[in-house]
């Protein structure tokens, strides 16, 4: 069904999210980084074209470093993003269809991806654990 919803990177923040996260960079970059989280909490549609972006960078890629940007891209905008962004972000269907797909054995995920995505399902649990929708 999300193929009626075209490129999820066409949108204005998509097209920063597939900026920040290609391959070829060598670092983060973070300015970037930080502009994305200003046009998600700055317009409507910011959160949901972000959510989009960053899962289609995230599922099935079997470039992890390019896994490794979205996954810092993703914790930027948890951590500097509100309630419309922590709402998509920590659905089931987000955590365990395509988070904890990530680190499948099948996958054969490096170390480093395995940690980042660990590390970011826990420190959500600990950070949300009070919101009611989001625990």
């Amino acid at each position: 069904m999300e193929f009626l919803l075209g490129n999820p990177f066409s949108s204005p923040v998509g097209q920063r999210i597939e900026k920040a996260t290609d391959g070829s960079l060598q670092n983060e970059d973070w300015a970037l980084n930080m502009e994305i989280c200003d046009i998600i909490n700055e317009t409507e549609e910011g959160p949901k074209d972000a959510f989009r972006a960053i899962k289609k960078r995230l599922a099935g890629n079997k470039n992890f470093h390019e896994v490794m940007l979205a996954l810092t891209v993703l914790e930027t905008c948890v951590k500097n993003c509100g309630h419309r962004f922590h709402i998509l972000v920590g659905s089931q269907d987000f955590i365990e269809g395509v988070l904890v797909r990530t680190i499948l054995p099948k996958n054969n995920p490096p170390a480093i991806v395995h940690d980042k995505v660990l590390t970011l399902i826990q420190s959500w649990a600990d950070a949300f654990r009070s919101t009611p929708d989001l625990a």
